[in-house]
């Protein structure tokens, strides 16, 4: 079972820059998706966004055009780009590994990593 470890959490003010990376302890070729989501103290954990196996990218409608997620199946490494962060992106954020099931091709993430607290303070 892959092992995910993220980090590049911290502390930053509204408007600046953060870059969250999550290594996995083997290849993530394998997975068809990889992706992070974030919850917020009180609120259900949410996708923010997710990459395939191919480069394709989706993300939340909040964060497009500010974050940007991108996966190296050599390094097996995932990262979070995330520019003019906003007080509403504090959150602890989680990457994940999943796969599509079924004939509809339904994403179902069932790896998960420890997650790393990003907070944004005005």
């Amino acid at each position: 079972q892959v092992h995910l470890v993220e980090s590049g959490g911290g502390l930053v003010q509204t408007g600046e820059s953060l870059t969250l990376s999550c290594v996995a302890s083997e290849s993530i070729f394998r997975y068809d998706l990889m992706a992070w989501f974030r919850q917020a103290p009180g609120k259900q954990r949410e996708l923010v966004a997710e990459v395939n196996r191919n480069g394709q990218t989706t993300y939340r409608a909040s964060v497009q055009g500010r974050f940007t997620i991108s996966r190296d199946n050599a390094k097996n490494i995932l990262e979070l780009q995330m520019t003019k962060v906003k007080r509403e992106d504090t959150a602890v954020y989680s990457c994940a590994a999943g796969q599509y099931f079924g004939h509809d091709r339904i994403p179902e993430y069932n790896h998960w990593g420890q997650g790393t607290q990003v907070t944004v303070s005005s």
